[in-house]
């Protein structure tokens, strides 16, 4: 199995060498076969996940859009001139690293991988792709599609459950391990390359707070709630974990919250274990003195019907930790300093989101929220380019966006003068 990395690391000088425009067009060649196969990859993903098939078409689509992103970015992913000796010329160029090693989840397969690929593969490197366990059909042929537009051996995709991650996270060979997945999981990564000296990028679990300041709109506030709470059945890793509602429109946005539920459209979750988990929060949450509004029961299959939660304290664990369900647990806060407190106080750092019209609340928050990325008024959203750099339990390193090329190089500084 980890013979995989020994090739990798044979082909790996050969791509390195390979201009930047080349690398470039095969990245462009490898989006236009995910946009032809699409719908296959999209059934797929279906099957394996119990992802909407529109929902899962528009993630294939993301991630082909992510290859072109790195197709010209590439090219453009430059080093510096240094001012010294007038004789003399100083430069710092980027180099690619070697054998990237891509552990990628299975909530969003296509689009996630495509950026931790698209980035290795087009600064050079030779990667070895394994996907989730959970949906190894959809990685196997979206790294497939890929492959076919790369040198042989450059992208290599290995299935397997934890014990095969495990086995190739420990090669000594592998330079980079760029995983999307628990922060558990993470924790033992960060262990290994610690002993190997691979570098990790880490995009682990989130627990992040919605805080609804007490002057806005409590319908356009329940709306914004639903999105993030139950897109995809809360099974993003940005989704709404815990929400802080100011007690002057609480109430008001705690029944708009629970009528949004109740028109949400939702898949199963991937499976009866993910089910059990979800339950498990809200069983423990409901005998600790929440009241479920609506949804608490699990229904047919993986199925978790859209669930909100109120009565909810800081001491109960579906506001502690992960829930990664259709669950909007809200606590009512008196003002937006007890909000931002609470929101504060978390051992996960992935983002966060904050609904208000007060500028002096929107810059307290963006600047004392601990985590990688604050959203002001939006849920979701954020510019093309754009990137994330979690912190403490959700990871390290940046994820995606023009940052990722630097965590897939490294830096080699040159002098250069005449002899003599």
């Amino acid at each position: 199995m980890t013979d995989v990395i020994d090739d990798a690391r044979t082909v790996f000088p050969g791509w390195a060498r390979t201009p930047a425009a080349e690398r470039a067009a095969a990245l462009r060649a490898a989006a236009s076969a995910l946009r032809d196969h699409a719908g296959e990859l999209a059934k797929l993903n279906n099957k394996e996940t119990g992802k909407l098939v529109e929902e899962a078409w528009e993630g294939v689509l993301a991630g082909a859009g992510t290859l072109d992103q790195y197709a010209e970015l590439g090219p453009l992913h430059r080093g510096r001139t240094l001012h010294g000796d007038w004789a003399a010329t100083d430069l710092m160029v980027p180099e690619p690293r070697g054998v990237v090693l891509a552990l990628t989840p299975w909530n969003d397969p296509v689009a996630v991988a495509c950026g931790l690929l698209g980035a290795a593969l087009a600064t050079g490197n030779a990667v070895v792709h394994k996907p989730s366990e959970r949906c190894p059909e959809t990685g196997l042929r979206m790294s497939e599609l890929v492959a076919a537009q790369l040198p042989g051996g450059v992208l290599t995709c290995v299935a397997g459950d934890g014990e095969v991650g495990a086995r190739l996270t420990g090669h000594e060979g592998v330079d980079v391990i760029a995983h999307v997945g628990s922060s558990a999981t993470g924790r033992v990564i960060a262990e290994t390359a610690a002993r190997t000296g691979a570098k990790t990028i880490l995009e682990n679990g989130g627990n992040d707070p919605l805080i609804v300041d007490g002057d806005v709109d409590p319908e356009w506030a329940a709306e914004q709630a639903a999105l993030g709470s139950f897109a995809n059945a809360g099974q993003i890793c940005v989704s709404v974990e815990r929400i802080y509602a100011h007690r002057d429109i609480a109430d008001r946005f705690v029944e708009a919250l629970v009528a949004q539920a109740g028109k949400q459209t939702i898949p199963p979750l991937v499976d009866t274990r993910q089910r059990e988990q979800v339950h498990a929060h809200v069983t423990e949450a409901r005998e600790q003195g929440a009241t479920v509004r609506t949804g608490g029961e699990p229904g047919e299959g993986a199925y978790y019907p859209p669930t909100v939660l109120t009565g909810c304290t800081p001491q109960m664990r579906v506001l502690r930790e992960e829930t990664f369900g259709p669950v909007a647990p809200v606590r009512v806060v008196d003002d937006f300093d007890q909000a931002l407190r609470e929101a504060c106080d978390d051992r996960y750092g992935l983002a966060a989101t904050v609904l208000t019209n007060s500028m002096d609340h929107a810059q307290r928050a963006w600047r004392e929220l601990p985590v990688g990325t604050v959203k002001v008024n939006a849920v979701f959203g954020g510019a093309p380019g754009g990137a994330a750099q979690p912190r403490a339990a959700s990871g390290e390193g940046f994820g995606y966006g023009p940052e990722l090329l630097d965590e897939m190089t490294r830096t080699k500084v040159v002098h250069l003068q005449p002899a003599g």
